[in-house]
């Protein structure tokens, strides 16, 4: 009798769910400057997208800031983590 751990998983069962499924909501795209705020420092950056649970931000280098800041847009701040690193962009999570 064959071994049920010998079976190779389903396709779906290897590949990673698609972006637009792991979000809780549907981020809509923009682009907007803004700033990545941390004690007195701020860094520019651009927003591409954005959402009530998050953003992507590009950053003009790959400056080190912290783990958690606040992003500021349109007068608007909203404390954030980063959720995701792809070179010059970043995945944040609204707290």
């Amino acid at each position: 009798m064959a071994d049920d751990h010998s079976r190779p998983a389903p396709a779906s069962a290897q590949q990673p769910m698609p972006t637009d499924k792991r979000r809780a909501g549907a981020r809509r795209r923009v682009l907007k400057s803004g700033a990545i705020e941390f004690g007195n420092e701020a860094i520019a950056c651009t927003v591409r997208n954005l959402s009530p649970q998050g953003a992507c931000i590009e950053v003009n280098s790959p400056l080190w800031f912290p783990d958690r800041f606040t992003l500021a847009v349109d007068g608007q701040r909203w404390p954030c983590r980063i959720a995701w690193k792809k070179q010059k962009r970043l995945g944040l999570a609204f707290d």
